[in-house]
């Protein structure tokens, strides 16, 4: 089965988000399961420096790009791929989406249809010498890629889109349609087109011939008004079409026995090392020792989707419960402004790191008690899983990917041996304060946190059955592969 996995960032070389991690342990988990998988991704100066070259550039003419774009063959985290090269409209520093001002780069419908062209153009063998069986195109900078090829039509690959959060679909006006080089008729109702703007997710939806998304509960609620983004009627007339497969985590990464950021390991059932990273994350921070309740970590970007004004509504909340909050992000400036002015107000208490730095993520896993995943809405989450695995237990809306991950603590399920965490249901700081009391109060039975904490510790979020999944995806559209 040759697999063409297209996307814009693999960990560690160029990261803006959760796509990142996923990029850098599917690919691998495919190729164990017996997948040929061969990565496509725009020559994005941090990825190109960071990829082992392996052949001979091919030049080859793209309408989208308004000239020649070069395919350079490569190994990227032991990946063997394809890096396209257009330097007018990749070679830029920084952020692969937005310029210096935080603005999308006023280009960006031609610098992402130059990807999606590259791929149907990659995928017939013509470049490479290598033919795909199966294009797997990884939200919307890559949702182009099945339009190009049901255009050109003849014999084609099976195309499996994945719809990593769907809050981002890549719209830009109906003018910018006309130099992508696709048929005057895909801008239509049933194509490119949506509500007068020219659209690559809903291109992605509407042409690939399966739709996968990152959680089975999230593949539920996007055909809901509250969760579709106004796309909810067109992925429930693609229902039968339309999958959730869990993402899951790189346990080679993440593994706190083994993870060279934490100052000391621990294992389920070996928690001394734990307390040994609580207290040098107080340090770290800056935080009172000792404070009576539980350490409350936070590594998110700082958006309405994630929550976090929640947490700060319900702050006193924390306090009563005696806890303390480490949070480590950027995002929207004023809610950053709202929790550097908490970390000013309550200090000793709540601290904050704008910015992202992945040693101090993992050092605030590997120190926490709880961490906080309060979303709005949630694809599939990877903290809580994060979280988890580090004996961090989530604190969490039941919504997408953390609804089929972490199990709420109620006493029925910690006498089954379920229990792994602390869910809520209405984004609202009252219900958040409560579950928060909830978790106050486990955290004076240290048995019983203790137990709940070994169930999470011994999850098991392996990429294996995520990979096996796919593989039956692309076996039912290419079963002779």
């Amino acid at each position: 089965m040759r697999v063409l996995y297209v996307s814009t960032e693999v960990h560690p070389a160029l990261k803006t988000g959760g796509l990142a991690d996923v990029n850098a342990a599917l690919p691998a988990a495919l190729a164990h399961a017996g997948a040929d998988v061969r990565l496509l991704l725009p020559a994005f100066p941090a990825l190109k420096a960071a990829a082992e070259p392996t052949g001979t550039a091919v030049g080859v003419k793209c309408p989208p790009a308004a000239g020649t774009v070069e395919f350079l063959p490569c190994r990227l985290g032991g990946i063997a791929g394809w890096l396209v090269d257009a330097p007018a409209l990749y070679a830029r520093p920084g952020n692969p989406y937005v310029g210096p001002d935080g603005s999308d780069w006023p280009d960006n419908a031609r610098r992402f249809a130059t990807l999606g062209w590259a791929a149907a153009r990659f995928a017939d063998g013509g470049i490479g010498h290598w033919r795909a069986d199966i294009v797997h195109c990884h939200d919307w900078h890559a949702a182009l890629a099945p339009a190009y090829l049901r255009a050109r039509g003849g014999a084609l690959p099976g195309t499996v889109f994945t719809i990593h959060n769907l809050g981002f679909q890549g719209s830009f006006p109906p003018d910018q349609f006309a130099g992508l080089g696709l048929p005057a008729h895909f801008f239509a109702m049933h194509g490119v087109e949506f509500h007068g703007s020219l659209n690559f997710m809903k291109a992605g939806i509407h042409y690939a011939d399966r739709v996968t998304t990152v959680s089975p509960t999230y593949a539920q609620e996007i055909q809901t008004v509250a969760h579709g983004f106004g796309m909810d009627g067109l992925l429930r007339s693609r229902a039968g079409a339309l999958t959730g497969i869990l993402n899951g985590v790189d346990t080679a990464a993440w593994n706190p026995a083994r993870d060279a950021a934490l100052p000391a390991p621990f294992a389920p059932g070996l928690l001394e090392g734990k307390a040994v990273c609580r207290e040098r994350l107080r340090a770290e921070f800056g935080l009172a020792r000792a404070p009576g309740g539980p350490l409350i970590g936070v590594v998110s970007r700082l958006t309405a989707q994630k929550g976090l004004d929640l947490l700060l509504d319900a702050l006193p909340a924390v306090l009563a419960i005696g806890g303390q909050i480490v949070m480590l992000g950027s995002g929207e400036p004023a809610l950053e402004a709202r929790w550097a002015d908490a970390a000013r107000t309550h200090p000793g208490t709540v601290a904050v790191r704008q910015g992202y730095d992945e040693a101090l993520a993992h050092r605030i896993f590997g120190g926490a008690d709880m961490v906080a995943v309060p979303s709005r809405f949630e694809p599939c989450g990877l903290t809580q899983m994060y979280g988890l695995l580090y004996g961090a237990l989530p604190l969490a809306r039941r919504t997408g990917g953390l609804a089929d991950t972490v199990r709420d603590a109620t006493a029925a399920a910690r006498a089954a041996g379920r229990a792994n965490g602390f869910l809520f249901e209405a984004a609202s700081a009252d219900d958040l304060a409560a579950a928060l009391h909830r978790a106050g109060a486990l955290w004076r039975e240290p048995a019983a946190w203790r137990l709940v904490q070994d169930v999470g510790m011994r999850e098991r979020f392996g990429w294996a059955d995520a990979a096996s999944r796919y593989m039956d995806v692309y076996r039912d559209l290419r079963p002779a592969a």
